[in-house]
């Protein structure tokens, strides 16, 4: 093998280092084996017996698989989307622990990869170090000079106009790269650069930068080097600070609902059982959110610029001084660059926010955090999670009122969305349910569905609300209540919403509820029915989804609920692995397996 790779035969004893990319099947991954190749390139020339060098065994690159969350929304296929993410993790892992690397750069692109293998590298803990593969430029309609993104595709796919249906799709996302607005993919990279694992001023330079075939790949292996030398491991940078400091900073890019998925089972990979208990509460998180972290990204999909904007002034390191500045951020967060966070801050040099794509806290795009947790009757797992920054309409005085409109899966939506779009008025709260982590099985996210309301509610001038057991994508806008939970499937209070039923979203209280089921009689009632129709139908609800693959079957038995990350435990246990957490920090040492 060292021969093959050539390097020294004399180092294949030694602990050995590589570089990991994800392959998939749109152009969210095309750029992505060249930065793999570019890196190991870089590796290897450091590798060696020499003065300076690494003496350690370079392995060849490795790669796992993902789909495309861009081209699976709206399809059944979409259940494998959040499970590519422990895919991701279940086969990094292998290769991680397998290989014994002691060192290791990663590369990521789209949604769900990047979060299983940071989740993999934190479980192997040793030094490793990710860059994003970069966003996608923003396309452009040759009609109307207007920019367009993924986003802008969906939301005109349900037009009459076929014309302009085909002429947004073929010029909304040209050349390679991932998303570009502040979707799921740009929140995870922020999130994952301030987290401290990625350089800052990596995360939005697009994926045709040639920076990321040359002096990033330079720099990261530089990186890498320092973590090894120093000892510096991915546990030690994920602490209770630096999580705290990622979602603070994804509430002011108006990121994507995602957020909140991912980062309970990011910690949990770190070491910490129960995010939103030992770490953050939801109160706490809606406190940030209403009354002290205020949105400073005039970004898609909720506004109007893209990453790659961002980037242009200065990118996400202008975001992280404007808010370590103002003392809302934990600048002592160790980073992989061996600096702590203020001191990367401080050497990148970043300018000040130019008042157009990036604003100051003092004078924000939106004086409120994008997101917001609600419980409820309806929400008893205090999961729920509305997009505060992508609500166009519907709340007065931070209140909606509706009537349910039941629909037993992102299917029949769709249909009636096609053939029927005059069905839905004013003030409708439309339920999508069967659709959660067991009850899909997999959780999909419904931009598809979402884009067309978006696009009816702008057209007729009405708000049309929907809320649902599944996920949305970062580019959903509209307000969307997703994460409800204990979900449908499970027998949670979504399941037993009926048409008509008057849903209240309270954003004073932050409660989502069913008046009718806030009558005990009538909850019994209804729970009474619907445990009989489990019982007749051998313990699992006929409205579930199909689980007809091993890993749909997986799915469905060992998915845990959203507020827990919707991945894949054994009997719904949430596996720790061994952390030392200090004294002073006030958090407890976790020291076992579950």
């Amino acid at each position: 093998m060292a021969k093959v790779l050539g390097t020294d035969p004399e180092l294949i004893h030694e602990p050995s280092v590589g570089v990991v990319g994800t392959k998939g099947d749109s152009q969210c991954y095309l750029g992505v084996q060249s930065k793999v190749e570019a890196i190991h390139a870089h590796l290897k020339s450091r590798v060696g017996r020499s003065e300076g060098q690494l003496k350690y065994r370079l392995v060849q690159p490795e790669y796992t698989i993902a789909t495309s969350d861009g081209i699976r929304n709206g399809t059944s296929e979409m259940r494998y989307s959040l499970l590519g993410r422990e895919v991701t993790q279940d086969s990094l892992c292998e290769h991680l622990e397998a290989t014994g690397l002691a060192g290791v750069i990663a590369v990521v692109a789209c949604d769900k990869p990047p979060v299983g293998t940071l989740s993999a590298v934190l479980e192997h803990n040793e030094p490793a170090i990710i860059m994003s593969d970069g966003t996608i430029h923003p396309g452009c309609d040759p009609a109307t000079g207007e920019p367009l993104d993924i986003v802008s595709a969906y939301q005109t796919a349900g037009s009459p106009d076929l014309a302009l249906r085909e002429r947004v799709s073929a010029h909304a996302c040209p050349g390679i790269g991932s998303c570009g607005g502040m979707f799921t993919y740009n929140t995870m990279q922020t999130f994952i650069g301030v987290l401290g694992l990625q350089p800052l001023h990596m995360v939005a330079a697009a994926s045709d930068d040639s920076r990321r075939e040359t002096e990033f790949a330079e720099q990261l292996v530089e990186y890498l080097a320092r973590m090894i030398d120093s000892g510096l491991k991915p546990r030690d940078i994920v602490s209770p600070d630096s999580l705290r400091n990622a979602l603070i900073v994804a509430m002011a890019v108006g990121g994507s609902t995602n957020v909140v998925l991912h980062t309970p089972e990011i910690a949990r990979a770190a070491g910490f059982e129960h995010f939103w208990r030992d770490i953050m509460t939801p109160e706490e998180f809606n406190k940030l959110s209403r009354d002290i972290v205020p949105v400073l990204t005039n970004a898609r999909p909720y506004g109007k610029y893209s990453m790659l904007d961002i980037d242009r002034v200065g990118g996400v390191p202008v975001i992280v001084k404007e808010l370590l500045d103002a003392g809302l951020l934990n600048g002592d967060a160790m980073t992989c660059t061996g600096q702590t966070l203020a001191e990367q801050i401080d050497a990148l040099n970043p300018p000040s926010p130019d008042g157009d794509v990036i604003l100051p806290v003092n004078a924000p795009y939106k004086p409120t955090g994008g997101l917001r947790l609600l419980g409820g009757n309806l929400s008893p797992d205090y999961s729920a999670i509305l997009k505060l920054a992508g609500v166009e309409g519907g709340l007065d005085d931070n209140l909606f009122k509706g009537r349910a409109r039941v629909f037993e899966g992102e299917r029949d939506l769709l249909t009636e969305l096609d053939e029927h779009p005059d069905r839905f008025q004013n003030n409708d709260m439309i339920i999508v349910r069967y659709c959660g982590p067991t009850g899909a099985p997999g959780m999909p996210e419904m931009l598809d569905p979402t884009s067309r309301i978006t696009a009816l509610c702008r057209e007729r001038n009405i708000v049309v609300a929907l809320m649902t057991d599944a996920r949305f994508s970062g580019g959903s806008v509209g307000l969307v209540i997703g994460h409800v939970g204990p979900e449908a499937a499970l027998g949670g209070p979504i399941a037993l919403v009926e048409d008509g039923d008057e849903i209240i979203a309270d954003l004073n209280t932050n409660e989502l509820n069913c008046t009718q089921l806030a009558d005990q009689a009538t909850f019994n009632a209804r729970k009474a029915a619907w445990n009989k129709t489990v019982e007749e139908h051998g313990g699992t609800h006929p409205n579930v989804g199909l689980a007809d693959t091993r890993l749909l079957h997986r799915a469905r038995h060992s998915a845990v609920p959203a507020s827990r990350g919707g991945g894949l435990h054994p009997n719904h246990e949430v596996w720790v692995r061994d952390v030392r957490v200090p004294e002073a920090s006030g958090f407890k040492p976790t020291n076992k397996y579950r």
